[in-house]
């Protein structure tokens, strides 16, 4: 099988939208594990919607992420609004450079990608400091780069199941 990459000649097939919320769900459920607390830990919530906003900007929408971050706001105990402001900006974000992105390998993917997390990572620190919380530590800002480093994994991960088959029919060359 050939390994999916940026100048792949496959052509893909559009993401169904259960596979979408499968992936947004999953993500969600790691980004409530115990270990978020951790500070190597990355945001899977915002690397999943930013990569579904990069490659399906037309299916997502930022009620979906807007609802995401909700949900991780109660989640984490964090002031309303903290993860749901971080994740639209995110994804707004993500889905207006999507077009230039999808040119680019994924190791430079993955660097065009790291500022957007590290903002929004000290946006939401920011949106804590402003609700009279703690300083959380510059151990923080080590998450966005581990989230940066799995773009990569987590695109090739996320792009398999939309692979058209190496095999071909000569009378139906594309399907």
């Amino acid at each position: 099988m050939q390994t999916p990459s940026h100048d792949s000649k496959r052509i893909l097939r559009p993401a169904r939208p259960w596979f979408i919320a499968l992936s947004l769900f999953i993500a969600l459920l790691l980004g409530m594990s115990p270990t978020r607390q951790w500070p190597f830990m990355p945001d899977w919530v915002m690397l999943t919607l930013c990569f579904w906003n990069v490659r399906e900007g037309r299916t997502m929408r930022m009620k979906s992420a807007f609802f995401l971050g909700i949900i991780m706001d109660v989640a984490d105990g964090a002031a309303l609004g903290q993860h749901a402001l971080a994740y639209v900006l995110a994804s707004y974000t993500a889905s207006s450079i999507s077009r230039r992105m999808l040119w680019l390998p994924l190791a430079q993917q993955m660097l065009l990608m790291l500022p957007i997390f590290l903002v929004f990572t000290a946006l939401q620190i920011f949106i804590r400091l402003m609700a009279g919380e703690n300083f959380p530590g510059w151990e923080s800002f080590i998450s966005p780069f581990v989230t940066a480093l799995l773009w990569p994994p987590v695109s090739l991960l996320l792009l398999l199941p939309q692979y058209q088959p190496e095999e071909r029919d000569e009378n139906r060359p594309i399907l």
